[in-house]
């Protein structure tokens, strides 16, 4: 499974940087996270509670961040096992673009999935990861307007008249990651844990 995504951040590059990289807010972002710990550097341990269809389980993992461009650029390698719902692993990049005074997040991830997971459907897993991708990013953005309200009045402030915040988002190219971002983002993270 391939996704990639960008979302247009009011926050500037560095702060972003900063935020996805704090296992507090990747915890508070990602669906069903439960834990986020640093176990080194550039490296987590991650457990992640998922439902799909009628599979529930949670997915114990580590997190391995390569290729770190700090603040513009990482590639985020996810491992995890979920018991006898099977196993998720993949790998994503994200990449941290300035944009007026906010920036922009893009992301391109590769998923795979395997055991009881895999036999659910990929429609079904694929639903399920663009749910969850955009309900990442809802409480990323959720939790940067808490750390951050000035960037958010200031860029609801620029907006033209009639505009609004959502407006300014680029709609995303296919499903997006963890994240941890995946996102994470890690895209973040737990939506490239469950495409892996």
């Amino acid at each position: 499974m391939e996704m990639e995504g960008s979302r247009l951040l009011a926050i500037t590059q560095d702060q972003a940087w900063a935020a996805l990289n704090d296992p507090e807010v990747l915890k508070a972002s990602i669906p069903g996270c439960e834990k986020v710990d640093a176990t080194g550097e550039n490296r987590y341990a991650v457990v992640v509670a998922v439902k799909v269809g009628p599979l529930a389980a949670k997915f114990a993992g580590k997190i391995v961040l390569s290729d770190v461009n700090p603040p513009e650029s990482y590639t985020l390698t996810f491992d995890g096992q979920g018991g006898a719902a099977g196993f998720g692993k993949g790998q994503a990049k994200v990449k941290l673009t300035p944009q007026g005074t906010g920036c922009d997040l893009n992301y391109s991830a590769a998923a795979q999935v395997g055991g009881k997971l895999a036999q659910v459907g990929q429609r079904l897993i694929d639903g399920v990861a663009r749910s969850m991708a955009e309900d990442f990013f809802k409480r990323f953005d959720q939790e940067m307007q808490r750390r951050y309200p000035q960037a958010y009045a200031d860029a609801a402030a620029a907006q033209p008249a009639g505009g609004s915040q959502s407006s300014r988002e680029p709609p995303s190219r296919g499903v997006p990651a963890w994240m941890w971002v995946a996102g994470v983002v890690l895209l973040v993270a737990l939506v490239w844990w469950i495409k892996r």
